[in-house]
């Protein structure tokens, strides 16, 4: 597969990278045969994450013997501080079998708070900095569901690459992010591509990712079929045409009215329910085991049935979603698999 530069890292990366969240679904054994023919079709990008269960795991076995050098590995660690960032990278090596990876990402830093603790003495920057130093990690970045706060994160140029939402509904990145990367030359990973397994037309998925030079689409698949299918969709390289263009649309006329964007402009809620997790029920399920999908869930839909209906979200969401219906839909589905 065509191999093209990961930015400032100068990493030469297939480009499409695999996903490692589907592969907690997988028994042992899949896992190990799915990340072989991945790497035989010729994708050398493989990224994980601590909090991925035994994604990790899974991965290192598969690539026991092949030659470090081949692949491009990214892990991501969930840490504020520095101590437990240390914890999380051994343990990552013990997972991967590895003694370096490649990218670091400090993982879903979204708010003010992440932010400080991030870059405070003793903070998780402090840590990766140190890493770095000492030959563990590569390049250091980061990954968000807060495009705001990406954007200011971005804007330190503490970062070599940065991995957020980018598809053809969830496309706001395309304005400045997209542009700002470009800019700073920070290589750029677009997260759920296929709208978290949402999608069901993968080739205009991405034939409308095609448009946008520069970035590296990641994603979760569990068979190789479906890597093979995405493969040759990337390799015709078919332009984005007008169809294209008319089917994009009505696909946000649909999805734009239940589609969380997760920019949690509607928080605080009174009743302290986490919106964007609840309204993330489908795909969650869709993406993960079903336990770990319940467990994943359980913090915001334990609050869930507090919805009082105050609409005090309606107002701030800027993509007038009916947010107290969407939770009970959610809620509908989480008790579902429940039981």
């Amino acid at each position: 597969m065509e191999k093209v530069r990961f930015g400032r890292t100068g990493l030469m990366v297939s480009r499409l990278a695999f996903g490692g969240i589907p592969l907690q679904r997988l028994s042992p054994a899949d896992a190990s045969r799915l990340v072989r023919d991945v790497i035989d079709l010729g994708i050398n990008f493989i990224d994980t994450a601590h909090g991925y269960t035994n994604s990790e795991e899974k991965i290192g076995e598969a690539i026991k013997g092949i030659p470090r050098e081949e692949l491009i590995i990214a892990t991501k660690s969930p840490a504020m501080d520095k101590a437990t960032l240390n914890e999380h990278l051994e343990l990552s090596f013990r997972r991967l079998g590895v003694d370096y990876v490649d990218i670091y990402q400090l993982h879903n830093i979204n708010t003010r708070a992440k932010y400080d603790a991030m870059f405070a003495p003793g903070g998780s920057m402090e840590g990766l900095t140190e890493a770095i130093a000492a030959g563990k990690v590569r390049f250091p970045a980061f990954t968000s569901h807060s495009l705001d706060m990406a954007i200011e994160i971005m804007q330190t140029d503490r970062f070599d690459s940065v991995q957020l939402a980018f598809n053809y509904i969830e496309n706001a990145a395309a304005d400045v992010a997209l542009p700002l990367a470009r800019k700073l030359d920070m290589g750029f990973i677009a997260m759920k591509p296929l709208g978290g397994g949402l999608f069901t037309d993968a080739a205009l998925a991405f034939r409308y990712l095609g448009q946008f030079a520069g970035i590296v689409p990641d994603p979760g698949i569990e068979t190789i079929e479906e890597m093979r299918e995405l493969i040759g969709i990337v390799a015709q390289n078919e332009p984005f045409s007008a169809q294209d263009e008319a089917r994009v649309a009505q696909a946000r006329a649909e999805l734009g009215s239940s589609w969380c964007r997760r920019c949690d402009y509607c928080q605080p809620c009174p009743q302290g329910i986490n919106i964007s997790l609840a309204l993330s029920a489908q795909s969650v399920f869709k993406r993960m085991p079903v336990q770990r999908a319940l467990s994943f869930l359980e913090p915001a839909m334990a609050k869930a049935g507090n919805c009082r209906g105050c609409n005090a979200c309606l107002q701030r969401c800027p993509y007038h979603l009916n947010i107290p219906a969407l939770i009970k839909e959610g809620l509908q589905l989480y008790k579902r698999f429940s039981q």
